[in-house]
């Protein structure tokens, strides 16, 4: 799309500092990230007119539907790699096909425990003792850096836990001086974990002495018009460089990246839309989802500051519900709620909720829903005496906004800044809701594979799944380990292991 007066001077505003943009369309929906060395360069050119004549069909369709954009600055080019991929993986844009699979970048990691400590590559972190060092954006270099340290600080590089005599015959670090080979006993564990913890040093980035004696036999090779070897040294720094480059760690990032184009003018907008004394700080959002009766539950969703807030999401089963009765269900989640919030929080202050302070009580509660589960959710509210929580329904089909005890519904313009924001927070509360439902369902599917087992009951199924968790894990279970659950002696383990087999081989094998 042509570039608006918005776009121009925001355009106008970025730095030429490297990091990522994230391309959103009219609702506020990332669409694209992209990488940069230079933000402004790289973002200015989607706008830039000739993009509208090009033959890619894909990337005419994006540059069409971006609607606004946001960036990140950072320090440098792989942080800005790290960055993306971590982002793209958070929002799944659709005009974005790399980083989608579980692909991750490598770290190299050491446990200070094991009897002959060793250096390795792994591209998933555990909780088991170890250090981690990375994420590396370059594999290639961190793969050759690692080969450098073990040069320097004459480490193992075999693969065996624990070598011993018969490792150390055809070890070949050893024989060329690369390891001091603690194995034999050529050092003793101290010795040896005192160059361990020298690698660590200089995989956190001490660096300097190793670099300086590298660039200085660079400088000697090319003195010397060596260039082939001056060139592998400059490589190995070059490497050395990228590696051990501190980057910052973004594990939250994308929470502090607003998922609109501007939340504070949204919600304003909201706040005079409705008519409340000042724009909400805290909006929660709630959604019933359930199949024909089955598996009812519901959802709720906190916006704080216009941006979601996950870590106060939460799910309900429904308790006291039989069968399909949404508004029922509502009612019982409200009651649920905002009970538990009275008895934790003390009743809710008389005003809105400040800004930059972390609320206790929402500032507005949005329904998924028409007249019936709001009139539903209200009556709740009063029954705690909560009747001055301002709360709205938000219906689907013609985007309706009802209020209690009013007949006529507004209708906001469908480009309303305020309504879009009340669509992210009913859609975030049905997605929440429905991937809650979904769950369940799957859990009971794998479950009801266990009733089929010739004489199982409730109390030995109930056992089995407390000490695996689920079906998958029973699954990778051995006779053994099957048998150690109460009620299943080795006969029984045997044939529960077999008919799980033969159960994966049905269900795999083509119709």
């Amino acid at each position: 799309m042509p570039a608006t007066d918005h776009i121009r001077d925001k355009l106008s505003q970025l730095s030429h500092k490297p990091g990522v943009y994230l391309m959103k369309d009219r609702f506020g929906t990332v669409i694209y990230v992209g990488k940069a060395r230079d933000l402004r360069r790289r973002v200015s050119q989607y706008f830039h007119p000739s993009r509208r004549y090009g033959w890619d069909v894909k990337l005419n369709a994006l540059v069409e539907a971006i609607h606004d954009f946001d960036t990140h600055i950072v320090r440098s080019e792989p942080e800005a790699l790290l960055l993306e991929g971590k982002l793209i993986k958070e929002f799944h844009p659709r005009y974005n096909v790399s980083f989608r699979d579980d692909k991750r970048f490598l770290l190299i990691k050491v446990n200070l425990n094991d009897p002959i400590p060793r250096f390795t590559m792994t591209r998933l972190k555990h909780d088991d003792g170890a250090r981690y060092f990375g994420p590396f954006a370059f594999s290639a270099s961190a793969k050759r850096t690692l080969q450098l340290a073990r040069q320097e600080f004459h480490l193992r590089g075999c693969r065996v836990l624990t070598p011993g005599e018969a490792d150390y015959k055809h070890c070949l670090y050893a024989h060329l001086k690369h390891c001091t080979a603690p194995c034999i006993g050529n050092t003793t564990r101290e010795q040896y974990l005192a160059q361990v913890q020298a690698a660590c040093d200089f995989m956190d980035g001490q660096r300097e002495e190793i670099a300086q004696e590298i660039e200085g036999e660079m400088k000697k090779a090319a003195a010397a018009l060596d260039f082939e070897k001056a060139a592998q040294l400059r490589d190995v720094l070059g490497d050395l460089r990228d590696t051990t480059l501190k980057t910052h760690k973004f594990a939250r990032v994308p929470y502090t990246l607003p998922v609109a184009i501007d939340p504070a003018r949204d919600l304003e907008e909201l706040g005079r839309a409705l008519g409340l004394p000042a724009a909400p700080v805290c909006i929660e959002g709630f959604d019933i989802s359930n199949i024909s009766g089955t598996f009812v539950v519901s959802s709720l969703v906190r916006f704080r500051e216009g941006k979601p807030d996950r870590s106060n999401y939460r799910r309900f089963k429904m308790k006291t519900v039989v069968g399909q009765d949404d508004f029922a269900s509502m009612a019982e989640t409200i009651q649920r709620r905002y009970s538990r919030l009275l008895k934790e929080n003390g009743a809710p202050p008389s005003g809105p909720t400040p800004r930059g302070e972390a609320p206790r009580w929402p500032d507005l509660i949005v329904i998924d829903g028409g007249k019936g589960q709001l009139g539903m959710a209200r009556a709740e509210l009063a029954k705690l005496g909560l009747e001055r929580i301002p709360i709205i329904g938000l219906a689907k089909e013609f985007e309706e906004i009802y209020f209690p005890g009013e007949a006529n519904p507004l209708r906001l313009p469908a480009g309303s800044n305020a309504l879009k924001l009340l669509q992210r927070v009913r859609d975030e509360s049905h997605r929440f809701a429905n991937t809650y439902n979904a769950q369940l369902r799957l859990k009971k599917i794998s479950e009801s594979l266990l009733d089929e087992f010739p004489g199982i009951g409730e109390r030995r199924k109930a056992a089995l799944l407390r000490k695996f968790g689920s079906i998958q894990r029973l699954r990778l279970a051995t006779v053994e380990q099957i048998a150690e659950v109460s009620g299943f002696g080795g006969k029984a383990a045997g044939e529960l292991k077999a008919f799980l087999e033969a159960r994966a081989a049905g269900a795999s094998a083509p119709a």
